[in-house]
């Protein structure tokens, strides 16, 4: 028999490895993820990689029950943790143990496990709820909007906490599946592709599945009575489109629209590069609102966007989102440019390709129209400030930037970094800072002064100067101020209305979210 000699330093080492870490080596997980417009938002201390939710919803009552089952890895030790969640829970398990809970402030949930989480491991946490969300008011708003046949969720920048609960913050996304039952003869609407569909005892059930990472405020729910378009792009991808049944006069161009949704993704792909999920559509609700958002997968459009017919520029937008918002997310809410300033070119690009106005001279009748002394120069695109994270000069200033940059580097890189930033970051998340030095790397070219004036200084930019070289100085292409042609004839010129102008000025309410408290 022998017998196994375990020298000093290595019996030192084991019994290390033995002793589980201390009670003062797990501390709480913070109650925001560190956001600097909305410190609240998110929490500290974990990451999840999935949610799986199901949810049963009475639309007669407006009352939703659900289980939600989240998988997460701790990145500390972890003695508590919190959700972001507003609803009445009535049982929380971690790790299939059941564990203390408590509400506290507007939405957090926070959550004791019965043995303290360690660093880097998976945990999975159930949470079982009840609640009516349209009673639900968080600094004197809510992001559930009530229908007449039922309810739907799709808020900006949260909406999450009215329906089920999670780290609410684009820099924690996660696959989801999102399985609802509501009676027979109502739908339900969700994220990504219908999975499933079976009926039983009055009650139907929808199962989606939304596979790639996915912010939480991008999830949606929708119930209701819903005419449902289906179809396949040229690629094999699902489209479904959803349109209440009571649109009454908006129905029709509601469908003339937002029926034209494979058509406008395709041509986006030949902008920003394939198209980066599992589905393709949108669905138009009875709601009263009158705004659009770019839930993914699936845009919600609000009925009032086309109360005065048809509008494709507001699905341009939308699902340009999809690239800029969606697959490459902002790393704090301050950097929303990189995604509206992104969309609202987008529909430049579509109006000079309808040949109802170049991008230019978009640009150029935008600078004209906004005199020095507008308030609207005041709003920096770059860091607008939570009051103003979705004012119009986020979109409309944050395209003239992108114009001015195309001028500057010239359609060749312009392009390549159009189509080369969604691939560099996929599914990822980024800032305005990152976006400034990938086009310096890609153009080759020092950018930073030209973003700076376009994105941070809190006053009209003067018009360029037309020099003997560069892109501005062309006679094919004028400055991002007013036309080129006037400045060489030695007097301002006032530009002719774009033809696409109304229509795009008309999708001005997809940011009218802007007017809930601050959110």
């Amino acid at each position: 028999m022998h017998r196994r000699i375990i020298v000093p330093s290595a019996l030192a080492a084991s019994l290390l490895l033995a002793i589980p870490a201390s009670a003062a080596d797990f501390v709480p997980g913070a109650a925001g993820i560190g956001d600097s417009y909305y410190p609240a938002s998110g929490n500290g201390g974990y990451d999840v990689s999935h949610y799986d939710l199901r949810l049963k919803y009475q639309p007669a009552t407006d009352l939703l029950e659900g289980t939600a089952t989240i998988l997460a890895t701790t990145k500390q030790n972890l003695s508590r943790f919190n959700l972001d969640f507003a609803l009445k829970v009535s049982e929380v398990r971690v790790n299939g143990r059941i564990a203390k809970f408590t509400a506290s402030g507007d939405h957090e949930l926070e959550i004791t496990p019965a043995t303290p989480l360690e660093k880097n491991k998976p945990v999975s946490v159930v949470v079982r709820y009840a609640g009516k969300p349209s009673e639900v008011k968080i600094d004197g708003w809510s992001a559930w909007a009530r229908t007449p046949d039922g309810g739907v969720a799709a808020q900006e920048p949260d909406s999450a906490v009215w329906w089920f609960p999670s780290n609410d913050h684009p820099l924690d996304k996660a696959t989801y599946d999102v399985s609802v039952s509501v009676p027979d003869g109502h739908q339900a609407i969700s994220n990504g592709v219908l999975q499933s569909q079976s009926s039983r005892l009055g009650w139907t059930r929808y199962t989606w599945r939304s596979n790639k990472p996915q912010a939480s405020y991008l999830a949606t729910l929708a119930v209701g009575r819903f005419d449902i378009t289906t179809d396949r792009t040229a690629n094999g991808l699902p489209v479904l489109n959803a349109y209440s049944k009571d649109l009454g006069d908006n129905a029709g161009a509601a469908r003339a629209s937002v029926e034209r949704t494979t058509e406008v993704a395709e041509w986006l792909e030949s902008v920003y590069g394939p198209y980066p999920f599992n589905s393709l559509g949108g669905y138009v609700p009875n709601v009263t609102s009158g705004f659009a958002l770019e839930t993914q997968t699936r845009p919600f459009y609000s009925p009032r966007q086309f109360a005065n017919g048809a509008n494709v520029s507001v699905v341009v937008h939308e699902l340009a989102h999809q690239w800029y918002g969606d697959s490459v997310s902002v790393h704090d809410w301050k950097d929303i440019w990189v995604n509206e300033g992104f969309a609202r070119y987008s529909q430049w690009l579509w109006s000079e390709k309808e040949g109802e106005g170049t991008a230019q001279e978009l640009a150029d009748y935008l600078y004209a129209a906004r005199p020095a002394d507008d308030p609207f120069w005041t709003v920096r695109p770059g860091d607008p400030g939570a009051e103003n994270q979705f004012h119009g000069a986020v979109y409309d200033r944050g395209a003239l930037a992108l114009q001015a940059l195309r001028n500057e580097i010239g359609d060749e890189d312009f392009f390549a970094i159009l189509k080369g930033w969604p691939q560099e970051f996929a599914y990822g998340n980024a800032r305005v800072a990152d976006f400034v030095r990938y086009a310096e790397r890609i153009s080759g070219k020092p950018l930073a002064a030209l973003f700076d004036t376009w994105l941070y200084q809190p006053s009209k930019p003067s018009a360029p100067t037309l020099t003997a070289s560069g892109t501005a100085a062309r006679a094919d292409a004028p400055s991002a101020s007013p036309s080129a042609a006037g400045q060489r004839a030695g007097k301002p010129a006032k530009p002719v209305q774009p033809k696409s102008w109304k229509k795009i000025a008309a999708t001005d309410t997809i940011h009218e979210r802007d007017a809930h408290g601050g959110h």
